[in-house]
């Protein structure tokens, strides 16, 4: 089953290379969307895949990358969103 998710990731996520290591995490497990920083300190990603591959990222990103600091996430439900890869912006 395909679903689609809106996350927003909060703690010292922006400047260590956050999104690029979501972008591998999601390309390794097969999710496209994308990884954005948002105003506000935190990044946003859009998770688009398999409800399995998605629960995988959605563990990853509570942690993230050895550099970052998770300290919340935010998980939304959305309506299924085509996305044909994950891109970082």
């Amino acid at each position: 089953m395909n679903v689609s998710y809106i996350i927003h990731v909060s703690g010292k996520v922006q400047g260590v290379y956050f999104r690029a290591s979501s972008q591998q995490k999601a390309i390794e497990y097969g999710i496209s969307g994308y990884a954005r920083n948002l105003t506000d300190g935190d990044v946003e990603v859009l998770l688009c895949g398999e409800q399995d591959n998605v629960n995988k990222m959605l563990e990853w990103l509570n942690q993230g990358p050895s550099t970052a600091r998770v300290d919340k996430i935010n998980v939304k439900q959305v309506e299924w969103q085509q996305y044909n890869f994950f891109s970082i912006g």
